[in-house]
């Protein structure tokens, strides 16, 4: 868990997630962070950059997909 935060509405702050399976070299990651309406990822090379929001059930798909593959 990354130290930074993001604000989710008014008042929530969720933290930035990176999966285990990401490189120990930083280069190949992205970062993830849960809010009540919306999945934010991002690149971890440069987290200053904005962040993708995709819906709860579209990062529900991806990760279904991605274990699939």
């Amino acid at each position: 868990m990354r130290v930074d935060e993001i604000e989710c509405g008014r008042t929530d702050r969720r933290a930035w997630f990176k999966s285990s399976y990401s490189a120990g070299d930083g280069g190949q990651c992205v970062e993830v962070a849960s809010c009540p309406d919306a999945v934010q990822v991002r690149d971890s090379k440069d987290i200053t950059r904005p962040s993708l929001a995709l819906a709860p059930s579209a990062w529900a798909a991806f990760i279904k997909f991605a274990r699939e593959v």
